[in-house]
């Protein structure tokens, strides 16, 4: 059997795609308490929205709020948060001292891994950031951000093929960004599966196999699980699912949906489904 890494979205993506981020600590913290007794150790735990929403609906701190996630989820578990590139938790543009700050707090605060992506595939603003990352002492894992438009969209058979996405990867190698990981990243939910396999297979064969190579996608299309599927078939060796109730619809698939499609095959999610349902 081939064990497929999980991270589990639920409470970042989850809770920023289903409820805009705006849920309270007290309230989540002991689903993620439930999360770690099914099994699960690697978790999306904060930044992007959840991060703002903290401060501008919740009136917490978000530091605070990575610090009780920590205790939850255990000293063994992986915490990952996202970052926007040189906007890193912003929505504009931030100078060199705030990027580099942003990574040193979060490596402070219990963070173990920052996923960074510029939404347009502007490769030079993963540059710097990725270095600050780095040098933080956290897992870098660089983004190529997917979707798919409608056809007939003028130019969109262009720049939404497997060729391009492979395009980007190579520009982020040939940049010299250190990364231990790389996620392909369909924030919209609208990517085909066979874009996604083909995309999936050509980043395969650039980066070899020494290095994760994670697939990242919502369920708008109704489509999430099948490319899911796609992307394993492709070589991926790593999704982002989350658990109800945030998950399908614009959240991530669901681990019990994504392990029922499993069933019969040669992939493993490594959990005890009981116990994630539980959770759920």
């Amino acid at each position: 059997m081939k064990k497929i890494n999980v991270m589990v979205t639920a409470f970042r993506d989850g809770f920023q795609s289903v409820y805009g981020a705006r849920v309270l600590s007290a309230d989540f913290l002991p689903a993620v308490e439930a999360a770690r007794r099914a099994g699960i150790r690697h978790f999306e735990a904060g930044g992007g929205a959840m991060f703002q929403s903290l401060y501008f609906y919740c009136n917490e701190d978000a530091f605070a709020m990575m610090d009780a996630f920590r205790a939850a989820a255990g000293p063994d578990a992986d915490l990952q948060t996202l970052a926007r590139g040189v906007n890193v938790v912003g929505l504009d543009s931030q100078p060199a001292d705030i990027i580099k700050l942003h990574s040193e707090l979060f490596k402070k605060h219990g963070i173990t891994t920052i996923r960074n992506f510029d939404a347009l595939n502007d490769v030079n603003n993963l540059v710097y950031s990725g270095r600050c990352i780095k040098e933080a002492g956290l897992r870098h894992e660089a983004v190529v951000s997917m979707m798919s438009l409608p056809p007939g969209i003028p130019g969109a058979e262009k720049v939404h093929t497997p060729e391009f996405y492979a395009g980007v990867l190579r520009r982020i190698m040939e940049a010299g960004i250190e990364f231990d990981s790389v996620c392909f990243k369909d924030a919209s939910g609208t990517a085909t599966p066979y874009v996604v396999r083909e995309t999936i297979r050509a980043a395969r064969a650039l980066l070899g196999g020494g290095r994760a190579l994670r697939f990242h996608t919502h369920d708008t299309a109704g489509t999430g699980v099948a490319c899911c599927l796609a992307a394993l078939d492709g070589g991926a060796d790593a999704l982002d699912l989350s658990m109800a109730p945030v998950s399908g619809g614009t959240g991530q698939p669901d681990i019990l949906s994504m392990w029922h499609a499993l069933r019969g095959t040669d992939y493993d999610l490594g959990f005890d489904i009981d116990k994630v349902a539980e959770a759920e």
